[in-house]
């Protein structure tokens, strides 16, 4: 689906009128923290996905919910203050997206519920125990990153056959990176790829890796995170204007210019947000509800870039994408 007109269709619902049960207003409204650690920017079209899934729960802001946004901007140093914060408004519950914010919400309060989203791997992460009972405080729904990272590998490799070498961009501070490069590198291996590493661990190490990035020319492999998602439309840009090819995450780097993207649908797994918001807003314990795994991913390949980059990308891996940009 086209990105720019399911946010449009999703802005229009927003402003839809309400039908809501009479049973499900609240005597005052909920209060709603949201933790994220990239830019507003960045994460405001997933956050209208997240209202939108809320509003069609029966809530309606304003009467039934407030929501209070923090956002670290990448900067992981400032989570912890971020997240006093929202407990300081005695919110009802906090919203996630990723391992670093989590870990900071979590870390800040044991009593208030914390829904995780689009987060990797939390067993790894050392977040929960047990995604069939998390226990604590914590639920919600997360993806399994070292797999992602070794499948965009694999298919970097599958559109072009003779690439001898890849460097991944990756946060060395984001705990689920760690496993999934190591993952990373045991593939290279058997596929005869060198690995070269690039790390992004604050928005005062883009300029380097962009310079790294241009100096070795290197095929690229991009980890997902707060602070690399930050980075990543100055890393499209430089990719294409240095003929580098890149996979990406997220579909909308394709968009802007990447070769193409492999990743969970992150719609998939913000309206799933909102769904663990609804059952503790009803009282359930988050302790007691599953993590979820995300079970749809998207493939994007910007057939406009491959022919810039003088490639072509086999019909077999055209045929397995979801979208095909032309």
């Amino acid at each position: 689906m086209d990105r720019r007109l399911f946010i449009g269709t999703l802005a229009g619902g927003l402003l839809a009128a309400p039908l809501v049960a009479e049973g499900q207003r609240a005597a005052k409204p909920h209060r709603i923290g949201v933790l994220i650690a990239a830019s507003k920017a960045f994460i405001t079209p997933y956050l209208q996905i997240f209202r939108q899934a809320l509003h069609e729960l029966g809530y309606v802001e304003g009467r039934d919910i407030r929501i209070e946004y923090r956002y670290a901007d990448g900067h992981y140093d400032r989570l912890p203050a971020l997240a006093r914060d929202l407990i300081g408004l005695h919110v009802d519950v906090i919203v996630t997206e990723g391992t670093p914010p989590t870990r900071a919400a979590i870390q800040a309060t044991t009593t208030i519920p914390v829904v995780m989203t689009v987060t990797g791997d939390p067993v790894a992460a050392g977040l929960v125990t047990h995604l069939a009972r998390p226990g604590g405080n914590l639920t919600g729904a997360s993806f399994f990153l070292p797999e992602l990272a070794t499948k965009r590998l694999q298919l970097l490799k599958e559109a072009i056959p003779g690439i001898a070498r890849v460097a991944v961009v990756w946060n060395p501070r984001n705990a689920v990176h760690g496993p999934a490069v190591q993952d990373v590198e045991t593939t290279a291996k058997t596929i005869g790829v060198e690995i070269r590493h690039i790390g992004i661990q604050s928005p005062g190490d883009v300029a380097d890796a962009l310079a790294l990035i241009t100096k070795g020319r290197d095929s690229l492999v991009i980890l997902e995170d707060a602070m690399t998602n930050v980075a990543s439309a100055q890393i499209a840009d430089t990719a294409l204007r240095h003929r580098i090819p890149a996979i990406f995450g997220l579909s909308t780097f394709a968009e802007a210019g990447g070769l193409m993207t492999y990743g969970p649908n992150r719609v998939e797994l913000w309206q799933r947000a909102a769904g663990f918001v609804d059952k503790i807003l009803r009282g359930a314990k988050p302790g007691d509800l599953p993590v979820e795994q995300s079970v749809r991913f998207e493939m994007v390949i910007n057939l406009k870039t491959a022919k810039a980059l003088g490639l072509t990308i086999p019909a077999s891996l055209l045929q397995r994408a979801d979208q095909v940009i032309e």
